[in-house]
Parts: structure tokens; C-alpha cells; sequence
């Protein structure tokens, strides 16, 4: 039994942050198109960008989903703590959620399309936004009492690290959402995105710049943890990868590639959250609550974990299935050519 309390957390907590980054980087795209679609200058432009998510969004949002409810079932205490310490964030992600879809599906029957456009657009942002305030929140570390309940303020998730967090976030959602869309255009639509690529690639390399300097020198937990051996190699390496992954992605946009731009930010989502992965475990809320606090029974870790074991190959699955499906270009009149 000591073993299984040891070992199925461990589990829970890979399992999870695989769930998170597969949400990270298919719906990040998703967000990122709709934010982007805010900069689109005509309607086919919009009609093409949103034609390109329009049979798999709904998919990418699950994983968001499962990630909630494998959250609440293997470690209840934080899943309680984290959402009563970021009402606002969630509500901002929810609401953004909503307009966005409300959004997407009213546009297509609108005659006056202008007001559903924006609605997709702030709605992607909306939801970006939220997410990075909860992420920089969550990393920063959450009050709380000696029995892992929240203790802080309302407004405790809004600080200067929490806002670069999301503003790098969203940056990133960009960057993904523009490689996604180099792969799906052509003609001149496709070029406008290799110039928004190189822009996010920029931005997005100069925020993690920035976080990855000011997270040492303002939390003093991090910094024992970056610094302390053997880690300290790892954490040595990441930013060199970061920085060479950065430059073979700005090479292959140079050279006018369609599908490696993609690779090469899905690879930098990839290198991130071994980043943060290694600085946050064992902790389920930094620094506060270990993910041995905030387990659940090991007995129904197992029967989850049995269940979740049936749906991940489903998942993933069905959504390669769908992405292989619809792999092929989005055009319009005007951009096709």
C-alpha cells in the first residue's frame, strides 16, 4: 500500500500534465487562429481561418475537460484550492469559452457578420487571457493554512509575473495558431501568416526571456530549485534548446516550409512543460501542497486510472483520425491561388 501512495500520484501527475499539454497545443492553435482573425482584413480572410477550425475545435476542448475532471478525482484538495483562489481567471476562460462558440456558430447564419467576428476573436483572447493569469498564479504559488485551504484574497492571482505569464501565453497561442494556419493556407493569406510567425516567434522568445530571468530573482523556492544539483545542468540546458529551437524555427519560415514552423513550435510547447514540469513536481500547487497531500484514496486512483487507460487510446485516436480527415488546404477565391 505504501507503495501503490508513493507510485499512482506520480502516475496522476504525469498523466494529468499530458492531458494539459495536448489541451496547450491543440486548442492553443485554435485560440491563437481566433485571435488572429481579429487582424484579418476582409471576410473571406475570416471565413477562410475559421473554416479551418470549424471540424475539429470541438475535439481539442476535451482534453480540457478530461484534465478538470482527473484534477478533481485523483487530487481533490487542490482541485479545490486552485478554483477557490482563481474565480475570476476560470470565469474569464469559461466566459471566453462561451462567446467564442456562441460566436462560431451564430456567425455562420448572420447576414451582418462583423459583430460575431469580434465576438470569436475577444472571445479567443478572453480565454488565452484567463488561462495565463491562472498559470502565472499557480507557478507563483497559492496561500494556504496547514490543512491546504486557500487563505488569500481575490485579486491575490493578479501581479506582474501572472500578467507577463499570460501575455507570453498568449504570444505563444499566437505563434502556434499562425504555423497552423501557414500549413492549412496558400497564396497570399499564407504569406501574411510566415510575417505574423516570425513576429509571435519574437515576442514569444523575448516573454520567455523575461519570465525565465525574473522567476529565480522574485521567488526564492524557485531559485533553490534551479540551482540545486543535479537539476541545475537540466535547467542549464533548457534555454540553449529554447533558443536553438527558436532560431530552426525562424530558418524554416525563412525558407517559406509549410508544415516545419509547426513541428518546430509544437517542439517548443514540448521543451516548456519539461521545464515547468520539473520545477513544479512533487508539488500539485508550488511550493504549498505536495501531489502526496492532495491525493485521493489509492483505491480510486486505480479504478481511474483503469478507466482513463480505456479512453486516452480513444482520444487520441479519434483525434488523428480527424485530423487526417481534414488535412487537406483551406482556400478561398481570392487566397487559393
Amino acid at each position: 500500500m505504501e507503495t501503490l501512495e508513493y507510485f499512482l500520484p506520480q502516475v496522476w501527475f504525469v498523466i494529468l500534465a499530458l492531458f494539459l499539454f495536448l489541451y496547450v497545443m491543440l486548442d492553443g492553435f485554435d485560440l491563437g487562429v481566433g485571435i488572429l482573425s481579429l487582424t484579418s482584413s476582409d471576410e473571406e480572410r475570416r471565413s477562410i481561418l475559421m473554416t479551418s477550425l470549424s471540424n475539429i475545435w470541438d475535439a481539442n476542448e476535451t482534453w480540457l475537460v478530461l484534465m478538470a475532471g482527473g484534477l478533481f478525482g485523483a487530487f481533490p484538495l487542490a482541485y479545490g484550492t486552485i478554483l477557490n483562489a482563481l474565480y475570476i481567471p476560470v470565469f474569464l476562460m469559461v466566459f471566453g469559452f462561451i462567446f467564442r462558440g456562441v460566436a462560431f456558430e451564430f456567425r455562420e447564419l448572420a447576414n451582418r457578420k462583423l459583430f460575431w467576428n469580434f465576438a470569436f476573436g475577444a472571445g479567443s483572447f478572453t480565454a488565452a487571457l484567463g488561462q495565463g493569469f491562472a498559470l502565472g498564479a499557480v507557478l507563483a504559488g497559492i496561500p494556504v493554512d496547514n490543512t491546504g485551504h486557500f487563505i488569500g484574497k481575490t485579486w491575490d492571482w493578479l501581479n506582474i509575473p501572472s500578467v507577463l505569464v499570460a501575455l507570453t501565453l498568449i504570444q505563444g497561442y499566437v505563434l502556434i495558431g499562425s504555423t497552423y494556419l501557414i500549413w492549412k493556407t496558400t497564396g497570399e493569406l499564407q504569406e501574411t501568416h510566415y510575417k505574423t510567425a516570425k513576429i509571435a516567434a519574437w515576442t514569444t522568445l523575448i516573454g520567455a526571456i523575461f519570465i525565465t530571468i525574473t522567476t529565480p530573482i522574485i521567488y526564492e523556492n524557485a531559485r533553490l530549485k534551479l540551482f540545486q544539483q543535479p537539476l541545475v545542468y537540466i535547467f542549464a540546458v533548457i534555454p540553449l534548446l529554447g533558443i536553438w529551437l527558436i532560431w530552426q524555427l525562424l530558418k524554416s519560415i525563412d525558407r517559406k516550409e509549410e508544415r516545419a514552423p509547426f513541428v518546430w513550435t509544437i517542439l517548443l510547447f514540448v521543451l516548456s512543460f519539461i521545464g515547468l514540469g520539473l520545477i513544479v513536481f512533487p508539488y500539485i500547487i508550488p511550493n504549498k501542497i505536495t501531489i502526496y497531500e492532495a491525493a485521493a484514496d489509492p483505491s480510486s486512483l486505480v479504478i481511474m486510472l483503469i478507466f482513463i487507460g480505456f479512453l486516452i487510446p480513444v482520444m487520441l485516436f479519434y483525434n488523428l483520425y480527424q485530423y487526417i480527415v481534414f488535412r487537406g488546404k483551406v482556400t478561398g477565391d481570392g487566397y487559393g491561388k
